[in-house]
């Protein structure tokens, strides 16, 4: 699959994406309630939840990234340099360690996951979008989504869910746009920076 919109590719993550993915996994944790994560992950730590997703069935995980000259013209050649921007820490993680050369700094992420772990809940995912912080307001999750129900049009699901912590307009606004309905909510159940929060769950049908 991958597709690409103006500038952006959205393909499905390869372990290429892991250290980016972690940074920008780690910034929702530092800085905001939307995950109910407390401690930052290292990749290694992050590993296992990225090859939970295979690139095809019910489960995946998509990315987008910067498309930049080299991915637009395959004739360049490999890099010069195939370690340039695979370092890890503040800053450099987004930047490189591309799974396709020449694509640049990760966009943002989707994923559907399973609901449950008990078997009759198989029909049902729980998806969720993360946009980085310097990408906010280019349509980020509108692309991941899109590409993502698209996937899933052709698996055997018939319920997506999501939980958003309260309050979240930008997120409230994604969902809706793309048929998500708010069904409840649970109170004050998760704690963070010395308070509780409350999460709604919205549902999608799909089939």
């Amino acid at each position: 699959m991958p597709r690409e919109q103006g500038e952006v590719q959205v393909r499905a993550g390869t372990e290429a994406d892991l250290p980016a993915l972690t940074d920008l996994y780690n910034h929702y944790i530092r800085e905001t309630c939307i995950t109910f994560d407390l401690e930052p992950f290292t990749p290694d730590q992050r590993r296992p939840w990225l090859l939970a997703y295979p690139q095809d069935g019910p489960h995946r995980l998509l990315v987008a990234r910067e498309v930049t000259d080299r991915t637009k013209n395959p004739h360049n050649g490999p890099e010069s340099d195939p370690q340039a921007g695979s370092a890890e820490g503040p800053g450099a993680a987004g930047e490189g360690a591309p799974g396709t050369a020449g694509e640049g700094a990760l966009l943002g992420y989707a994923t559907s996951s399973s609901f449950r772990h008990k078997a009759a809940y198989a029909p049902s995912v729980e998806v969720t979008a993360y946009c980085a912080p310097h990408a906010v307001g280019r349509g980020i999750g509108t692309l991941l989504y899109t590409a993502l129900f698209e996937a899933l049009a052709d698996e055997d699901v018939h319920r997506a869910y999501a939980g958003i912590t309260q309050p979240n307009e930008a997120s409230t606004r994604l969902h809706t746009r793309f048929g998500f309905r708010r069904i409840g909510t649970y109170t004050e159940v998760g704690r963070k920076f010395g308070r509780y929060w409350d999460v709604a769950w919205y549902q999608k049908d799909l089939g």
